[in-house]
């Protein structure tokens, strides 16, 4: 249920890493020079990187998804027993919300996972673990497609796109800013015409603010994940009655209050059914289950 942002924000960085190489390469963009810096430029250049280093994220999140994750996608026409009825309910949800039938697939992991992505509402991914459909029944498992279908339906990925085309825009702004001012504090009183050395000594700075802003940045971006989170238990609650996503995450709640021996190794680290204290609380693509128990009992 948090592969979906933790995948999304790791490619985004990645992505806007490479843009900064090939710019450097190419030798395109110089907004900063020795006279000092061009802000308007620089906004506009970082703008235009910035949503292009995000839309790209979002047109790559099902290729990236799949490889990373090895996701099998289900064949419909050899189909059969639990791959028949998964494809049968995401089918049933699709239609329910009017969006297009997504692609549905399985990865192997011990962890009960699912997550849903995909560049638009009519051409999404919704896979489910190997672990998630060991541990739940089909309710269960009914109720976490509910609130994955509906992540599609609300247009979560997109969203997200725009939210963090915005915050690109100033991590990369602000990343050769402060480039800037850097690389004016180590050369001070020396030449002020630029040399290969200088404009390598820049472009290293700028890509280790660029990584330290972009971490800075998923903190808004796992804020906007847990407010979509409850949205998206919402949707399933409206779509099949909210006992059954009150089930799954039950189930969930009960394997994190349960014996250490019988999670999955990866639950905690994924902040699947655990969840972090204090300041690493800010890092959670999700709220507590408590809490999103509690959000859907007392919800109408």
């Amino acid at each position: 249920m948090g592969k979906r942002i933790l995948l999304f924000v790791m490619t985004n960085i990645a992505v806007l890493v490479i843009f900064s190489i090939i710019m450097r390469i190419f030798n395109v963009g110089p907004m900063i020079s020795q006279y000092g810096l061009n802000y308007t430029n620089l906004l506009i250049y970082s703008a235009i990187f910035g949503f292009l280093g995000s839309f790209v994220s979002l047109f790559m999140s099902k290729t990236i998804a799949k490889m990373s994750m090895g996701v099998q996608i289900i064949d419909r026409g050899q189909a059969s027993g639990d791959t028949a009825w998964l494809i049968s309910t995401v089918e049933k949800l699709a239609n329910n919300v009017n969006i297009g039938m997504p692609e549905v697939g399985i990865y192997d992991s011990p962890e009960p996972n699912a997550f849903a992505t995909g560049w638009n509402r009519n051409n999404a991914l919704v896979c489910v673990s190997t672990g998630l459909l060991r541990v739940m029944n089909r309710d269960e498992v009914e109720g976490v497609l509910g609130h994955e279908i509906s992540h599609v339906a609300n247009g979560d990925m997109i969203t997200l796109t725009l939210l963090q085309g915005v915050l690109n825009t100033f991590v990369l702004f602000f990343a050769r800013i402060a480039a800037f001012f850097v690389t004016q504090f180590i050369n001070r009183g020396e030449s002020e015409q630029p040399s290969a050395l200088n404009s390598m000594v820049f472009f290293l700075v700028e890509i280790v603010f660029q990584i330290v802003f972009g971490i800075l940045a998923s903190f808004i971006v796992m804020w906007f994940s847990r407010h979509r989170e409850y949205r998206a238990d919402a949707g399933s609650a409206r779509i099949l009655g909210k006992q059954k996503m009150i089930l799954a995450l039950q189930k969930l709640k009960q394997m994190q209050d349960g014996p250490q021996d019988n999670r999955a190794p990866s639950f905690e680290a994924m902040k699947i059914n655990g969840h972090p204290k204090g300041f690493l609380a800010l890092l959670a693509s999700h709220p507590p289950l408590d809490d999103r128990i509690k959000a859907l009992e007392t919800s109408k």
